[in-house]
């Protein structure tokens, strides 16, 4: 499991939208659009979750997500 330490939010939004945005750069430059990447990543994203939670986390965490994706809409908080 990854260490946070002394890092921040804005610490780790700034590391992973340096990879984001490479990972997109490159496919496209491959042909792959954006979306492609983001499904990819998707999935490894959720193969990080299983290594320590359990699948009704993961769910009810991305069902908060599903719910929130209008950003028109009213936020809700998320649970502690």
């Amino acid at each position: 499991m990854l260490a946070v330490g002394i890092l921040n939010m804005s610490d780790i939004s700034t590391i992973v939208r340096r990879h984001v945005d490479a990972a997109v750069a490159e496919a496209g430059e491959q042909g792959f659009p954006a979306e492609t990447v983001a499904r990819t990543m998707l999935s490894f994203v959720l193969a990080i979750y299983r290594q320590e939670r359990d699948i009704a986390d993961i769910r009810s965490e991305l069902e908060h997500v599903i719910e929130n994706l209008d950003p028109d809409g009213e936020y809700t908080f998320m649970r502690p």
